[in-house]
């Protein structure tokens, strides 16, 4: 692996909270990635929902699939940038950790219940995954991940959460930006979002060819489709499409951010830090992007089959909430044990953590 000098270097990490003895075969970075991987908020991504409700379909994307194609995604801009890979998959791999069941509508119910008690963000859960909730070591709570790695994770969030989380949540207060690694991850997560909404959009039967031509960026690809291919099905033709999308995309990220590079210059992470976001789509790409993110959200998450499931997923978080905010020791012994933080975080951070399937269950026992 060839770094350039603003990629993030694991021999040069800001570190751990809690002091570690090096691996003599790993890189911190890659050591961040498998406990990402083997801790149990990952496998429970399976059976969260991206948009569908996870009891839909089996052919539709989950929480899990979608982060293992913004994994690829990552790691292929981080190569090309001359970034460092591996941090860019292991913030991929979690940056999703903290997502409610049931996906935005999940989390728009969870935060309106928890109003009063300091809100909830799914950026900061995912952080409080690894830093606190993950427990699987004797010598300390959460799975103790670099500072570039949780730096990553931590994508967004408020300036009154953002004082509260030391140097972590300096960034936010001081307007700066993180590695690069972590803006290919969000860029890339853009990427793979929006476009395999349209491949699932399409499965679902939400959307079709005449909507989705009307998008400047599909109909250009699927232009290309026509012209190589006559006579292919229309579930070919969507995967035709989608990927020459994807491909699009990606080689406009990779030019448009090496001419942003070749303009500043940053010589150092730190350079990267106090500089203005590197990672870009070109002016017409952002544009077209920015069309199809509008598309998607008119079309599709507003559809009336979406929008019933939607109102459905917040009944489920709200009636959860209500019943444990009630009834706290219903919670699991081995949970909320040892817990210091009000009942409402408690009760925040068990419903984040369920899967569609079992939250819908556990709200048709009360």
């Amino acid at each position: 692996m060839i770094l350039k000098a603003y990629a993030a270097d694991p021999l040069k990490t800001l570190g751990r909270r809690y002091t570690e003895s090096k691996s003599i075969n790993r890189n911190d970075f890659q050591r961040d990635r498998d406990r990402i991987i083997h801790s149990s908020a990952f496998r429970r991504l399976e059976y969260k929902t991206q948009v569908f409700v996870n009891h839909e379909g089996d052919m539709f994307r989950t929480r899990l699939t979608h982060s293992i194609e913004v994994s690829q995604i990552s790691r292929g801009i981080a190569r090309t940038l001359g970034c460092h890979e591996d941090l860019a998959e292991t913030i991929a791999l979690a940056h999703d950790l903290g997502h409610t069941p049931f996906g935005h509508a999940g989390q728009d119910a969870l935060n309106s219940c928890m109003k009063i008690h300091g809100g909830f963000e799914h950026n900061l859960q995912s952080l409080r995954v690894v830093d606190y909730l993950e427990r699987r070591y004797a010598s300390f709570d959460g799975l103790n991940l670099t500072f570039e790695s949780r730096e990553g994770i931590l994508k967004h969030c408020s300036i009154k959460n953002a004082k509260t989380l030391g140097s972590i949540g300096d960034r936010f207060i001081n307007k700066h930006q993180p590695s690069l690694e972590a803006q290919i991850v969000n860029i890339a997560d853009e990427i793979a979002y929006n476009n395999h909404d349209v491949d699932d959009g399409f499965r679902s039967g939400l959307l079709n060819f005449k909507a989705l031509m009307q998008n400047t960026l599909f109909s250009r690809c699927a232009k290309v489709v026509d012209q190589i291919y006559s006579n292919i099905s229309d579930g070919q033709k969507i995967n035709e499409v989608v990927r020459r999308m994807i491909h699009l995309l990606i080689e406009d990220v990779c030019t448009q951010s090496q001419k942003n590079l070749d303009v500043y210059q940053p010589k150092n992470i730190y350079d990267v830090r106090i500089l203005p976001p590197l990672i870009d789509f070109s002016s017409d790409l952002k544009k077209e992007q920015y069309e199809l993110k509008q598309f998607l959200r008119h079309a599709m998450y507003e559809h009336p089959h979406v929008a019933k499931m939607t109102e459905n997923a917040g009944n489920t978080i709200e009636k959860l909430f209500a019943h444990y905010i009630k009834q706290p020791k219903a919670i699991p012994e081995n949970f909320s044990m040892d817990r210091i933080d009000e009942p409402a975080r408690v009760i925040a951070d068990y419903i984040a953590g369920m899967t569609d399937r079992f939250a819908i269950q556990a709200a048709e026992k009360l």
